[in-house]
C-alpha cells in the first residue's frame, strides 16, 4: 500500500486509511510509540500501558539496594522538611 506525506502546519503526516485503522484498532488520538530499524523500516506500536504489579514482577528482591540510598537515608533535612 502507498501512502503519501503531506504537510499539515509545521509538520509532516502520514496519511493512514480508515482500513487500515480498523484492521489495526487504531483512532485518531491514540498514543503510539514509533522507531526505525537500520535498514529504513519504520515500526510504529500502541504505547504500552504499565501497571505497578508487573513491574514489580520484574524486579529481584534479594539484589542489594545502591550504596548511595543509605547516604540519603541518613541525610539531615536542609529546608523544612517534616521527618
Amino acid at each position: 500500500m502507498e501512502v503519501v506525506l503531506r504537510k499539515y502546519g509545521n509538520s509532516t503526516v502520514a496519511v493512514l486509511p480508515p482500513p487500515v485503522l480498523k484492521d489495526l484498532r487504531l483512532s485518531a488520538g491514540q498514543s503510539m510509540t514509533l522507531n526505525t530499524t537500520e535498514d529504513g523500516k519504520i515500526v510504529l506500536a500502541r504505547k504500552r500501558k504499565y501497571v505497578l504489579a508487573d513491574l514489580i514482577a520484574q524486579c529481584d528482591p534479594k539484589v542489594p539496594p545502591p550504596a548511595d540510598l543509605a547516604l540519603w537515608n541518613a541525610a539531615k533535612p536542609v529546608g523544612q522538611e517534616v521527618w
